[in-house]
C-alpha cells in the first residue's frame, strides 16, 4: 500500500508529549500537598467516570492526559504526600523516576544474560555493592559462592528462599513429585503474612507454619524457637526453614538475628533474614550492628522501594549459596538454550527468581545510587531518624498519651490512654480530615495507632502538624464523644 498510514506516536510528538508528561509530574510534586492523603473515592466511583467504551478513533495525548488529571488522580492516595504516615513509606524521587523512564524506553527483556547483556551484569555489579555498603557478609557477593539479584518485592523474596530450602531438604524430590506434608517452617508472630501465603503457594502448607510467641519489645523468642524446633523433630517432622526479621510491619521489631541463626546453623535449617523495611539504616555505620549475626543467614531481602527512594517494584535479594537457589528454580527448554548459558560464565536472572521474564529494575536503582552518593542517602535516613525521635518525645512529654513499642528507627506505635474504641475513632477522624493517614495494628490485644517518618519530602514541620492534629482530635473527642459510644467500638 502506497498510503500506509502509522497509528504509532512520532518521535517529534513523543518528544513534545514527554515533557508534557514531566511537567505534570513536577506540578503533581510541587502541590501534593494540598491533596486529601487519603482518597476520597468511593466503590465503583472512578470506574463509572472511565466510561464503558473504548474509543474507535485513537484520542489526542492531551485529552489523556487531562482525564487523568480530572479522573484518576481524584481517586489517588497520596503516598508521596509528607502527610503520608500509614503503613510503610513507598518513596520515589526524580533520578528514580528518570531512571524507570530510561528502563521503559529501552524495553530490554532481561531474562537470560544473552537477551541483554547490561540487564544482567548492571544488576550484579550493583547488587555487589549495595551489598558492601549495608555490610552484609562477603558470601553474598557474587565474586564468591552468592550473589544479588533484585525481586520485585520481599514476598517474592521469600518465596523463592523458602522453595530453594525446600529442595535443599528434599535433594530436588519436592521438584519431581511433590512434598509430603512433613517439612516445617518458623517464624514469629510478628511475621509479614507473605510467609505464610507462601507456604501455601510452595505447596508447603500454611498448618506446617510455626509461629513463634515474641518477647516483650516484640521480637521472637529465641529459646521458644529451639524447643518448637526439638519437638516438631521429635514428632517426625522436618525443620526446613526459618525466617526472621529486622523491621516488623507492626512494630518495628528487631529479632535476636545471631541468636536465631546460630540455632539454625546447629540444626542445619536455611535462615532468611526480612529486612524489607528497616535493611536501608544499615547504610549508616551507626546503625550497622542491625545486620549482626546475618553471617549466619542463607538469605537476606530489603526493599529500596520503601525507604531509599527507589519506587516501586524493587526488593534486593541475597543468597550465601546461589547454586542452591538455581537448583531449585531452574528449568531450560530448547528454546532458552545458548551458548552464553551453557559456558556457565555468566549468570540468567530467570533462574533466580519464579517468573521468566524480568525488568531492567537495577537502572533505576543504579540512577539513585549515583544521584544521592552514600553522603545524600545517609543524610535523609538520619534526618528521618531525628524526626522519629523528636515525635517520640512529644508523646512522652504528653501524659494522655503511650509509647507501646520501641521505636529504634522511623516508626512509632503509640496510643490514647483510652479504650481501643477512643484509639480507633481518633485515627478514622484524622484520616477523614486528609491532612494525615495514619494506619493501625494491635500489640498485646490492644488498639494501636501507627505513625511512619519515611515519606521522601516529610519535613519536621509536618511531623509537628501530625503530631498536633493527633493531640488536638484526640482531646476533642474525649470532650465531646459519651463514653458509652465510645467503648461500643472497643
Amino acid at each position: 500500500m502506497s498510503n500506509t498510514k502509522s497509528y504509532h506516536m512520532s518521535t517529534d510528538d513523543f518528544r513534545r508529549h514527554g515533557k508534557e508528561m514531566i511537567d505534570w509530574i513536577a506540578d503533581y510534586y510541587e502541590t501534593v500537598e494540598s491533596y486529601p492523603v487519603l482518597a476520597r473515592a468511593r466503590p465503583g466511583e472512578v470506574a463509572a467516570s472511565l466510561g464503558d467504551e473504548l474509543p474507535v478513533h485513537g484520542e489526542g495525548f492531551s485529552k489523556i492526559l487531562r482525564d487523568a488529571t480530572e479522573k484518576i488522580l481524584p481517586g489517588l492516595t497520596h503516598w508521596q504526600s509528607p502527610g503520608f504516615h500509614a503503613y510503610f513509606p513507598a518513596n520515589t524521587s526524580g533520578p528514580a523516576i528518570l531512571g524507570e523512564l530510561l528502563s521503559a524506553g529501552l524495553g530490554v527483556q532481561g531474562m537470560l544474560w544473552s537477551t541483554s547483556p547490561a540487564c544482567t551484569e548492571v544488576e550484579t555489579r550493583v547488587l555487589d555493592l549495595l551489598a558492601e555498603l549495608l555490610g552484609l557478609p562477603e558470601s553474598y557477593r557474587s565474586t564468591g559462592n552468592g550473589g544479588g539479584v533484585i525481586q520485585d518485592s520481599a514476598s517474592s523474596a521469600v518465596l523463592c528462599a523458602l522453595i530453594a530450602a525446600r529442595e535443599r531438604d528434599s535433594g530436588q524430590r519436592s521438584n519431581r513429585v511433590g512434598c509430603d506434608g512433613t517439612q516445617v517452617a518458623y517464624c514469629s508472630t510478628q511475621t509479614h503474612s507473605s510467609l505464610e501465603k507462601a507456604m501455601g503457594v510452595a505447596g508447603l502448607g500454611r498448618a506446617n507454619l510455626r509461629q513463634i510467641e515474641v518477647d516483650e519489645r516484640f521480637a521472637l523468642d529465641a529459646e521458644r524457637l529451639a524447643v518448637q524446633i526439638r519437638s516438631d523433630r521429635a514428632a517426625g517432622l522436618r525443620p526446613i526453614f526459618v525466617c526472621a526479621t529486622l523491621g516488623t510491619t507492626s512494630s518495628n521489631a528487631v529479632d535476636p538475628i545471631a541468636d536465631i541463626g546460630r540455632i539454625c546453623s546447629e540444626e542445619g535449617l536455611w535462615f532468611h533474614v526480612d529486612a524489607a523495611m528497616s535493611g536501608t539504616a544499615a547504610i549508616c555505620p551507626e546503625y550497622r550492628h542491625l545486620n549482626d549475626g546475618v553471617e549466619y543467614a542463607d538469605s537476606y531481602c530489603f526493599n529500596p522501594h520503601k525507604w531509599m527512594f527507589t519506587n516501586f517494584d524493587c526488593s534486593c535479594f541475597w543468597v550465601a549459596d546461589r547454586a542452591a537457589l538455581v537448583g531449585a528454580l531452574s528449568i531450560l527448554p530448547e528454546y532458552l538454550a545458548n551458548e552464553a548459558t551453557r559456558s556457565g560464565a555468566v549468570f540468567d536472572y530467570r533462574d533466580w527468581q519464579i517468573p521468566l521474564g524480568r525488568r531492567f529494575r537495577a537502572l533505576k536503582l543504579w540512577f539513585v545510587l549515583r544521584y544521592y552518593g552514600v553522603e545524600g542517602l545517609r543524610y535523609h535516613i538520619r534526618r528521618h531518624i531525628e524526626l522519629t525521635g523528636k515525635l517520640v518525645a512529644w508523646i512522652e512529654a504528653d501524659p494522655h498519651f503511650e509509647i507501646v513499642a520501641p521505636a529504634p528507627f522511623n516508626l512509632v506505635c503509640f496510643r490514647y490512654r483510652g479504650s481501643d474504641g477512643l484509639n480507633q475513632r481518633i485515627m478514622e477522624e484524622l484520616n477523614e480530615g486528609g491532612e494525615i493517614f495514619l494506619t493501625h495494628t494491635r500489640l498485646n490485644g490492644r488498639f494501636v495507632l501507627r505513625l511512619c517518618v519515611g515519606q521522601a519530602r516529610t519535613e519536621l514541620e509536618h511531623v509537628e502538624k501530625a503530631w498536633n492534629l493527633v493531640a488536638a482530635t484526640a482531646e476533642r473527642l474525649r470532650r465531646i464523644v459519651p463514653l458509652t459510644e465510645i467503648d461500643q467500638l472497643s
